[in-house]
């Protein structure tokens, strides 16, 4: 199935882009989604840590399934004062 995958700050930079389709196994979820992207660009790899997900614009778990079609992204901590 394909999902579409959004990327924001350093993601977006490590990438060169901001989003992606992917072609993914059925029954993905986020995790399978990032191990493809941190195949795909291994500078990616040690930074899971501080990530959040969103699926279809909601925060999600990791865990999560996922159906053709939607969208993925992936949030990096924020900070400001």
């Amino acid at each position: 199935m394909r999902v579409r995958v959004c990327l924001f700050a350093w993601l977006r930079e490590a990438v060169g882009r901001p989003e992606l389709e992917i072609e993914i196994s059925d029954q993905a979820t986020p995790e399978d989604v990032w191990r493809r992207l941190a195949s795909d660009y291994p500078a990616l790899a040690e930074r899971r840590r501080s990530l959040a997900a969103a699926v279809n614009r909601s925060y999600a778990a990791f865990d999560t399934p996922l159906a053709a079609g939607d969208e993925v992204a992936f949030i990096p901590p924020v900070s400001g004062g």
